[in-house]
């Protein structure tokens, strides 16, 4: 088949994809507004995808990334279109054969606002200390709501921004902040050792572009303990849940020492999944997403120290006026607008016999 990479980025780019699958006996398929579309019918054979992935590979101008696919199974990096549009890269083999899917990368920031985000997150983003989580399953929009934050910051304080990304998705231009970015593999060996360089490069935000294990975990908390504000991602759903993970990545005789760090120092769990929206008419167009807020109170302190997460749901139902939010109460919400179909509202949410109940409640639905 004799079509290019570059093509397959234009028509991502055109088509307005999340992301395009390249594998081989398969049609190449994009996710557009969430769901996954053949753009030929032909598929292509283990040698066209072999190719393409080879292609990318010579453009990302790494030669270790192909030795690391060879000797590993795969590799992960970024590649840009001729236009400037960016994509996230993972090539992988599989049964033997090549395949690859790329994550295209907004060339423009959405704002905070855009995105759906509520004030008090940006409230969040003038602490001087702390620990603050965006979590959500794999294509949530989790980097998105992190480069918009970091953009404020970057626009409106006085400080020195380190990020720590594998690979680095959005360029931040320095403006009122000066920003430091950092590409696992490239600039340093890891996560954990890049935070702990971090620590004397006099940073006052770090980034951690996913807090994958145990070192990095730990490496996070000390930052935000020793007076660093530092933004970190897991791919958890809901404030508890993300909570109890970071707590059970420790071994048991550790982990009330960092439930007594985690109270002290956690400033907001952040929690999001992405669903298709709809307009006007019913149809998809684009997609929207849904927040659950957790924020430091007293009583969220309470509840981490003394193992009760799981009290910490009624806090969130209970703390409006400290700008908490639980994810069924913003899907609700979104339902009642119109912009989330009944099937999303109950595929996502956590507790879908309360949600279906109250909206009875409230006149919706029979």
């Amino acid at each position: 088949m004799d079509i290019t990479i570059d093509e397959l980025l234009q028509a991502t780019i055109d088509e307005g994809a999340s992301d395009l699958h390249i594998r081989a006996q398969m049609p190449v398929k994009l996710r557009v507004h969430g769901e996954l579309v053949p753009i030929m019918e032909e598929s292509l054979s283990d040698e066209d995808s072999h190719e393409l992935c080879r292609e990318m590979l010579e453009k990302c101008g790494d030669s270790a990334k192909a030795k690391e696919v060879e000797e590993h199974g795969g590799a992960d990096f970024a590649l840009a279109h001729p236009d400037g549009t960016r994509f996230r890269v993972s090539i992988f083999k599989e049964r033997k054969r090549y395949g690859a899917v790329l994550r295209q990368i907004p060339n423009t920031l959405l704002t905070m606002e855009q995105l759906g985000l509520p004030p008090v997150v940006k409230e969040l983003l003038w602490k001087p200390r702390g620990l603050i989580l965006v979590t959500g399953p794999t294509g949530s929009g989790k980097s998105t709501t992190l480069a918009s934050m970091l953009h404020v910051i970057n626009q409106e304080r006085n400080c020195h921004i380190i990020t720590i990304e594998d690979p680095i998705e959005f360029y931040h231009t320095s403006q009122n902040s000066l920003v430091t970015q950092r590409e696992v593999g490239d600039d340093v060996p890891s996560f954990a050792e890049a935070i702990r360089r971090a620590l004397r490069q006099d940073p006052d935000v770090i980034l951690v572009g996913e807090m994958r294990d145990l070192e990095t975990i730990a490496a996070a908390i000390t930052a935000a303990e020793t007076g660093h504000l530092v933004f970190g991602t897991l791919h958890t759903t809901g404030a508890a849940e993300t909570i109890d993970r970071i707590v059970d990545a420790f071994p048991m005789n550790q982990q009330s020492q960092i439930r007594t760090q985690l109270a002290a120092g956690l400033q907001a769990v952040i929690s999001q999944v992405l669903l298709p929206k709809l307009d006007a008419n019913g149809e998809v167009h684009g997609r929207v997403a849904a927040f659950e807020i957790m924020t430091r109170t007293d009583a969220i302190c309470s509840r981490i120290r003394d193992n009760k997460t799981n009290m910490i749901k009624s806090d969130l139902q209970t703390g409006a006026k400290y700008g908490m939010q639980t994810l069924d109460s913003h899907l609700s919400q979104l339902y009642k607008q119109g912009l989330i179909s009944f099937e999303e509202l109950i595929t996502k949410s956590q507790d879908p016999d309360s949600v279906v109940q109250k909206l009875k409640e409230e006149g919706y639905g029979s």
